[in-house]
């Protein structure tokens, strides 16, 4: 397989580019950070949600699993609302 530069361009409409750049002046940063940051904030959210799914699927195929009422029960129990 053909190795892929390590850095390449990107297509951003141009209303982002707009915001990007209103972000990038009130932060005094550079367009380039706050696209590399917006995309690390991104990857971290999305993957840690994507493993919190695997671990959930994987606990139901195993049988490790609450049911719904008793749940909401308890989360109503935790916090002092009525049931």
């Amino acid at each position: 397989m053909a190795r892929r530069p390590s850095s390449e361009p990107i297509t951003v409409r141009t209303a982002k580019v707009a915001e990007i750049d209103r972000l990038a002046a009130a932060m005094d940063r550079s367009r380039n950070y706050v696209v590399n940051e917006a995309i690390e904030q991104y990857l971290a959210a999305n993957s840690w949600q994507i493993d919190r799914i695997s671990e959930g699927m994987a606990d139901a195929r195993a049988g490790r699993t609450v049911p719904a009422a008793e749940l909401f029960a308890s989360i109503a129990d935790e916090h002092g609302w009525p049931r």
